[in-house]
């Protein structure tokens, strides 16, 4: 009320100074209009709620499910492989790279990716022993999100990460666990060097120092979409129910109990439930549930739209799509994958364990390059696709080793098997994959003359 009456008395003192933006004005159409502060206070204070209920979800919820997993899959798919002439010695280590003996550096990749998509960050400890560099991926509540503090002279620690006098990260305040912690515990925070922790998230605005979940637009609208579900399939159940209602008009029960000790009679196929005297039976119809089917379609294309997909990559439905309309689908969601494939798991993932890989694995060349090549996206139509690469390659507009890579595979191992193959089948008289040599007919000549 206060803030009312100092608008309307702001506009007959002086309406010239009045905001002249809609969103910033007070009245009843901003009224109930949410604000949002600073990016690292409001992280901070929702951040544990909001990885928590994401979690929730994605483990509950097949849609949030299908969702992230969809999204894993587009950004990571086999594993994002670098392109360098050291690469079979890379992938030589990339099998024994996760320090829990789970799978290799790719499948790292999965688990890292999953947890930026459902939790908002991940948080990799790098570290090196007697069989070589291996990573741990740790969970994100590990790091003390409560550990705020100034340090003086410029430097602080924000959520569990100190910053120097600069602003750069030199710690990582890490909670230690143990596998047999059944109930959450507290424990000192360790202070980890920077760099043995690589963060990786999707940062939203400047300065965010920890991560926020995909998921966080649509975690309310996918808790009422489970709720309208769950009473869609209460009321179909319901209505299934084959039972009959006996009225006694004149009440003839003598004081019988009607309802035979029940406090309340169940629904049950094929039973008769008795009624007193002037009862009757009224079911509820409500007039929403009629449309109910256009409105799981709205709110499903919402939560799509909230992580950046298209709808039917959340609910699987390709009703009445066809090629031109799945591809029209699919380019800008691509392209949001692309960015986040390029902007933040190469320079906060790949690029890091590159160069620590470098740096500990004896020989190798430290100043060797080296390209990420990106999972080559599943097509619709495989035959364009495969004529798509033979017309870049032949143009010159990328090489056979990038599309190799794309495809999984290492561009000197397939070299290898192909010219394996090749020896086998000119030994054993195969053609298999090429066409046989076709013969030249021969050419009548004139009768003296050479032709």
């Amino acid at each position: 009320m206060l803030e009312r009456a100092r608008a309307k008395l702001a506009q007959w003192i002086a309406p010239e100074h009045t905001r002249k933006f809609d969103g910033a004005s007070q009245g009843r159409r901003t009224f109930g209009a949410g604000t949002f502060g600073r990016v690292n206070s409001e992280v901070g204070a929702a951040g544990q709620a909001l990885a928590a209920r994401s979690a929730y979800l994605a483990a509950n919820n097949p849609l949030i499910a299908n969702a992230v997993g969809n999204i894993v899959g587009e950004a990571v798919g086999s594993g994002i492989r670098p392109s360098s002439d050291l690469v079979a010695e890379f992938d030589a280590w990339s099998d024994h790279a996760d320090a829990d003996g789970r799978t290799d550096f790719y499948g790292l990749q999965t688990i890292i990716c999953t947890d930026v998509v459902v939790r908002g960050e991940s948080f990799v400890l790098l570290s090196n022993d007697e069989s070589g560099l291996t990573l741990r991926v740790l969970d994100v509540e590990q790091v003390d999100r409560s550990l705020t503090r100034d340090l003086g002279n410029g430097a602080q620690i924000v959520q569990g990460i100190e910053f120097d006098t600069s602003g750069n990260r030199v710690a990582y305040h890490i909670s230690p666990a143990r596998l047999t912690d059944t109930f959450a515990s507290w424990a000192p925070p360790v202070r980890v060097d920077a760099a043995d922790v690589q963060h990786i998230f999707r940062p939203l605005f400047p300065g965010q120092v920890r991560g926020v979940p995909w998921t966080a637009p649509i975690i309310l609208s996918a808790g009422e979409l489970d709720k309208l579900s769950d009473a869609l399939l209460m009321g179909a159940s319901v209505a299934a129910m084959f039972c009959g209602v006996v009225t006694d008009q004149n009440d003839l029960s003598s004081g019988e109990d009607p309802f035979g000790g029940e406090a309340q009679p169940s629904l049950e196929p094929g039973t008769l439930i008795r009624l007193k005297g002037g009862q009757s039976v009224t079911f509820a119809t409500p007039q929403q549930s009629q449309a109910v089917a256009e409105l799981l379609k709205v709110q499903i294309r919402q939560l799509a739209a909230g992580m950046g997909l298209p709808a039917f990559m959340v609910d699987g439905d390709l009703t009445g799509a066809n090629y031109s309309s799945l591809r029209a689908g699919l380019l800008p969601f691509r392209r949001r994958i692309e960015a986040f494939q390029y902007h933040c798991l190469v320079p906060q993932l790949l690029a890091p364990v590159w160069r620590r890989w470098l740096a500990t694995e004896g020989d190798a060349d430290a100043s060797a390059r080296v390209e990420w090549i990106m999972p080559k996206p599943l097509q619709v139509d495989p035959q364009k696709d495969v004529e798509a690469d033979l017309a870049e390659l032949n143009a010159g507009l990328a090489s056979r080793r990038q599309k190799v890579a794309a495809r999984g595979w290492n561009a000197e191992q397939l070299d290898a098997e192909i010219a394996a193959d090749r020896a086998r089948e000119k030994r054993l008289g195969l053609t298999f994959g090429a066409s046989p040599p076709s013969q030249k007919p021969e050419t009548p000549t004139r009768s003296g003359v050479d032709e």
